[in-house]
């Protein structure tokens, strides 16, 4: 491949991406076969010649004709941390030098065909492709997003050989996600997570090519947004004051997300799920009745009042400027209806606009307004499956979240069937455990095995794994999710042809020791230890 090969990049991918099965070129190549690739890239040739890298003298660069260059913040601060996980342990594996004749590779150039974006999209091109060879590499993508994903690989090719030197082997790799949705879900209604906390779940991610944080942020238990043009939400709806996430916080999330390729998609889960908005906003939830007096409870928030849609409606345009990603999601999960069957101005309205008492139809109603509402405000709207079941309204361009277990094939077929696209995340709720190995079930899911046509299952955006917060804290957030959710993730990118169990297995333990390395509490995939763990 000559330097200016990147001019084919667009026509080579098409060509790779209509062929049946990935094209895994070479492994066990001596002195790279425990690189532990994750996930498994599209095309990897690994050649038997090593060069080997020095600290002192390798860089990262740009190719003359990069139209991302120095001023790409995204890349330079890419740059500073690659070097650090290439190089940053290189203390914990002394050895002398080998002193055979070996050639050194001196630089990685990165071209980049388009602009430094400024916040990745459900659209952007995370491809790339990787020129090993010395003295000089090159990395050439569309985008500063694949630029990201190809770093993360590179970092991923360099191991150190027996004498302590650090060395990549010639290789070339082409490169593309599978699905442009790869999503991890953190609660942070039922127990606060600190920004840090956050931060850590953001590196792991990238590390494993994950592109979407859903920040499922209040829930009845909490309300930690502190909202600017509501603060009541979260001084009456909070923990303590102490437990909230400022208008600071928030952008610095947004940031850290934004240069490791990472959209952040909020959560805001309305109708049920909203006993702490009540807290600060009065007359929101529904008041409870009990032999048709009040009760002093209260339900999922009221549907009826004019009232409530104008503050939803300042509250969501609120949250449209706050957060950059096209889309918001809406919650719509687990309405309980008792709350609203009891309360008679709620069937009034339901008898006067002919809802005959199904609460289906009401749930509806208020979704329906909700949707229009984020809808006018240039953003899309996600839902959990219960807002699409049985609706005769739904908003056109609504992504619809598959997560009930029972069935959710069949669900995947009704949500396809209505030309809705989807997220899965029935088969990866993480916050079930059990003992052993279960990252394999997570791992011999296939997003698209449902009963459709080809271009229903082209529905599918991706899927999401979920770790509820109801027994996670940030004590135990990063062991339970990976590297359970790196088993996720190399569904969600790799080919659907890669399924092999052993092969991924001994992938997937190098990988582990990788993320422990860079400060990753990830899980133990079994009995033994770290190579670097003794020295550390």
């Amino acid at each position: 491949m000559e330097r200016r090969g990147w001019r084919w990049l667009p026509v080579l991918l098409a060509l790779l991406a209509a062929l049946a099965v990935p094209k895994v070129w070479a492994r066990g190549i001596s002195g790279a076969e425990n690189l532990g690739l994750w996930p498994l890239p599209f095309a990897v040739k690994i050649s038997p010649r090593p060069l080997h890298l020095s600290p002192n003298n390798f860089l990262f660069g740009y190719s003359p004709t990069s139209k991302a260059g120095s001023s790409c913040e995204i890349l330079q601060e890419a740059f500073r941390r690659y070097y650090g996980y290439i190089f940053g342990f290189h203390n914990w594996h002394h050895g002398p030098h080998q002193l055979c004749s070996v050639t050194e590779l001196q630089q990685l150039q990165v071209h980049v065909e388009s602009e430094c974006d400024t916040f990745p999209s459900i659209s952007s091109n995370e491809s790339y492709i990787l020129h090993v060879k010395g003295p000089e590499a090159l990395l050439s993508a569309n985008t500063v997003w694949g630029a990201l994903r190809g770093l993360e690989t590179f970092s991923q090719l360099i191991y150190q050989d027996s004498y302590g030197t650090f060395t990549v082997n010639e290789s070339e790799i082409i490169d593309f996600p599978r699905f442009p949705h790869r999503g991890i879900l953190i609660d942070s209604g039922r127990h606060f997570l600190s920004v840090k906390t956050i931060f850590k779940t953001l590196d792991a991610m990238a590390f494993n090519k994950f592109n979407v944080l859903h920040w499922h942020i209040v829930d009845d238990q909490s309300f930690p947004y502190q909202s600017i043009t509501f603060p009541e939400l979260s001084n009456k709806g909070s923990y303590s004051l102490s437990l909230i996430y400022t208008p600071n916080d928030v952008r610095m999330v947004i940031e850290y997300a934004r240069m490791r390729g990472i959209r952040v998609v909020p959560e805001f889960d309305t109708p049920g799920h909203s006993q702490s908005w009540g807290k600060g906003q009065k007359d929101l939830l529904t008041p409870c009745y009990k032999k048709q007096l009040l009760s002093g409870t209260f339900g999922p928030i009221n549907p009826i009042l004019n009232t409530t849609y104008n503050f939803l409606s300042k509250f969501f345009k609120e949250i449209s400027t706050v957060f950059p990603d096209e889309f918001i999601h809406m919650g719509g999960d687990e309405v309980e209806y008792d709350c609203w069957a009891s309360n008679p101005d709620i069937l009034n309205f339901m008898q006067a606009k002919g809802f005959n008492r199904n609460f289906t139809k009401l749930e509806s109603f208020y979704m329906f307004k909700i949707s229009n509402m984020i809808s006018a405000m240039k953003k899309r709207p996600i839902v959990w499956q219960e807002a699409f079941d049985g609706r005769d309204k739904f908003m056109p361009g609504t992504v619809v979240q598959v997560w009930k277990v029972e069935d959710y094939k069949a669900e995947q077929s009704l949500v396809a069937k209505a030309g809705f696209p989807m997220i899965l995340s029935a088969p990866w709720y993480l916050d079930w455990i059990s003992y052993g190995q279960d990252w394999k079930h997570y791992y011999d899911v296939e997003p698209q095995d449902f009963p459709g046509s080809d271009e229903e299952k082209k529905l599918v955006l991706g899927g999401e794994a979920c770790l509820w917060g109801e027994y996670v804290d940030a004590t135990n957030l990063t062991p339970r999710l990976w590297p359970r959710a790196s088993a996720v993730g190399e569904r969600l990118w790799s080919h659907k042809e890669v399924r092999n169990i052993e092969d991924a297995y001994r992938r997937l333990t190098i990988h582990r020791c990788r993320m422990v390395r860079r400060g990753i509490a990830a899980e133990p995939l079994f009995t033994g230890y770290c190579n670097y763990e003794n020295r550390m």
